[in-house]
C-alpha cells in the first residue's frame, strides 16, 4: 500500500504570525523529511527579504490569469488587490511521495481547499486581540495606513471563521 501525505493549512488574519509559524514548521528538524511546502503564486510586489521560488513564485496578473484558466490551482484567490493560488501539480507531487503538504493560506482559500480535500487538516492563527494585530501590522511597515485599516477589518471577517478550522491557535508568542 502507497501511503499517501496529508494537506496541513495553516490560516489567519495578516499579522497574525501565520507565516512565522509556517516557517519555523518547516525548519523544524524533528519535521524533516515529514513536511513540504508548496510555494504560492502571487502577483503582489515582493518584500523585502522575498525570494521568487523560495517565498512565492511572482507573477504578471497577465500570467496569473492564463494559469487560472489552464486549471493550474487548487484555490486561487484574489487579497487586497492581488491574486494568490497554490499550484495543483505541486500539492500533488509531494502527496505521492508520502509527505505531507504544509500550505499557508487565507480562509478564502482554506475554504476551497476544505471542500475539495475534505480531510484536510486545518489551523487557523490568531493574534492575542486586535491591539497587539494592528502593532504588529503597524511594525511590519508594508502597508499605507488605508491597507493597514482594509487588513484590519478584513481580520475581524476572517476571525468570525474560526469555527471552519479543527485547531486555534492564539499567537501570543511564536
Amino acid at each position: 500500500m502507497v501511503k499517501k501525505g496529508k494537506v496541513f493549512i495553516i490560516s489567519g488574519p495578516s499579522g497574525s504570525g501565520k507565516t512565522t509559524l509556517y516557517k519555523r514548521l518547516l525548519a523544524d528538524k524533528a519535521l524533516a523529511g515529514k513536511i513540504a511546502k508548496s510555494i504560492s503564486v502571487t502577483t503582489r510586489a515582493k518584500r523585502e527579504g522575498e525570494r521568487h521560488g523560495r517565498d512565492y513564485f511572482f507573477v504578471s496578473q497577465k500570467m496569473f490569469a492564463y494559469k487560472k484558466r489552464a486549471g493550474h490551482f487548487l484555490e486561487n484567490m484574489k487579497v487586497f488587490d492581488n491574486y494568490y493560488g497554490t499550484p495543483l501539480k505541486a500539492v500533488r507531487d509531494i502527496l505521492k511521495t508520502g509527505k505531507n503538504v504544509l500550505l499557508c493560506i487565507d480562509v478564502q482559500g482554506t475554504k476551497v481547499v476544505a471542500r475539495k480535500i475534505p480531510k484536510s487538516v486545518k489551523i487557523f492563527v490568531k493574534p492575542p486581540n486586535m491591539e497587539e494585530l494592528k502593532k504588529r501590522l503597524v511594525t511590519r511597515g508594508s502597508e499605507d495606513k488605508e491597507t493597514l485599516n482594509l487588513r484590519l477589518t478584513m481580520a475581524k471577517e476572517e476571525m468570525k471563521e474560526v469555527g471552519l478550522y479543527d485547531h486555534k491557535v492564539i499567537n501570543n508568542r511564536i
